[in-house]
Formats: C-alpha cells, sequence, structure tokens
C-alpha cells in the first residue's frame, strides 16, 4: 500500500489510472474486485475509513470496507435514496462534504457504523453503461476539504470499475444459480431412492430427508449426496459380482 500510494503522488494521473484498470481487470471473484477498489481508492484518498456498496435488487449492500467490520459487511443494507449513500446512487452524483457530515439532510445514522461519528464523506457512483452499480464512499475522522483532482480521480475509479463488478456480481449469482440446480438434483435423485426402497411417497421422502438434515446437523444436499452415493456403491458390488 506504500508504494501504491507513492507512486499516486509520483505518476501522472493517466499512468496512475492505467494501472488501477489493468488490475482490476485482472482480478476474478466479487471480493477480489471490491478489495481492489479499496485498495486503490485509499492510496488516492487517505481517510480513516472506505465502504463499497454494490446495488443488488434495489437495495445497497455493504460489500467490502477498508476497517473490519465482521458483524455488517454483507449484512448492512441502505434503500434507493437513503441517506447520502442512497442520494448518490439515485442521482449518480457524487457528493463531498468537509465537516459536520451528520448534519447533512441527507444523512443516516447507523448505530452499527462508528464511521457514521466521523466529520467528512464523500460519496461517489459506480457506474456501467449508465446504470448504478453502486457506490464508493470515503470517510475523515477530522474536517477535510476533498480536491476537486480528488474528486474526479475516485469518480472515475468508479466508472472504471463498474463494469468488473457487475461482471463479477453476475458470475457470483450464475454460480450460486448452478449450486442451487445441482442441489436439487441431488435431492431429487435422493427422493427417488427413497420413495423406491421405502415404499414412501414424494412428500414422506422429503420429509425424512429433512428430518435427518436436522438430526445430523449437514445440509439436506449432504445427506442426499450420501444417500446416492450409496446407492451407486450398492450398484457397483452388483455389477461386479456379476
Amino acid at each position: 500500500m506504500t508504494d501504491l500510494r507513492r507512486r499516486v503522488g509520483e505518476s501522472p494521473d493517466i499512468n496512475f489510472l492505467h494501472e488501477i484498470g489493468s488490475h482490476i481487470a485482472a482480478a476474478g471473484p466479487l471480493q477480489e474486485v471490491l478489495a481492489q477498489v479499496v485498495e486503490f481508492v485509499t492510496a488516492i484518498v487517505t481517510c480513516d475509513s472506505c465502504f463499497v456498496y454494490v446495488l443488488e435488487k434495489r437495495e445497497l449492500v455493504l460489500r467490502a470496507s477498508k476497517n473490519p467490520h465482521p458483524g455488517i459487511v454483507d449484512q448492512l443494507s441502505l434503500h434507493m435514496g437513503q441517506g447520502i449513500t442512497g442520494w448518490v446512487a439515485q442521482h449518480k452524483q457524487p457528493v463531498a462534504v468537509t465537516q459536520n457530515a451528520s448534519d447533512d439532510a441527507r444523512f443516516q445514522f447507523f448505530n452499527e457504523l462508528p464511521e457514521d461519528r466521523f466529520e467528512a464523506f464523500l460519496s461517489v457512483p459506480i457506474l456501467c453503461r449508465g446504470r448504478v452499480i453502486g457506490v464508493i464512499n470515503l470517510q475523515h475522522r477530522e474536517p477535510y476539504e476533498y480536491s476537486q483532482r480528488e474528486i474526479r480521480l475516485i469518480s472515475t475509479i468508479g466508472y472504471l470499475v463498474g463494469a468488473e463488478i457487475e461482471m463479477a456480481r453476475l458470475e457470483l449469482e450464475n454460480a450460486l444459480l448452478s449450486s442451487q440446480l445441482d442441489t436439487r438434483k441431488t435431492v431429487e435423485r435422493a427422493k427417488g431412492i427413497l420413495q423406491r426402497d421405502l415404499g414412501l411417497d414424494e412428500e414422506e421422502a422429503y420429509l425424512t430427508l429433512r428430518r435427518q438434515s436436522r438430526q445430523l446437523s449437514r445440509s439436506m444436499k449432504d445427506v442426499a449426496e450420501a444417500i446416492v452415493l450409496s446407492e451407486e456403491v450398492r450398484r457397483s458390488l452388483k455389477d461386479s459380482e456379476t
């Protein structure tokens, strides 16, 4: 991080932005992309806090933070238009408050965030093809005058990373959907085995799987996979005997 901050001060903006683009493009999963965003933003503006919110189903969800917030990252969410963050997402415009941020009429206080007692606040939208993808927030404990250069650079990062964040988010959604589909297929196969071997109807087979899942403190997918594996082993033994 120290080397990165040094290059911000020494390199022309265009070179630094090129470096940002190449790093972000090389990042893979969503959390890696968001971590890169936090790293580059805090290299440009030395701040006390940095949050990245991602828009998901009309909700802005806190997905990355400079400071450790295990209890609220991936949990805290805002509606469009709620607080300064929601206003920025709704209007697609940056907001810079140099002091007394909590006095701003758009400010939304959260007990979970000690940063909400900070003085200065910079919030910029993350955009992809004109659509809001998320919001980047920077905060300072003491009053801070954000320069036009800093606002423009952070805003440019919001433009640069929008497509990568959207792509990474969609890939994550597709992976989850694929996993859910695999689970459903495995559960259906296990239900069929129970119906055949125990003479159960479909609902009874499902309830049996759920009951075993609770008793063993394992997921239904784990229980279903065990039943399917047992069936495959049994078939293999029969085939070897013949």
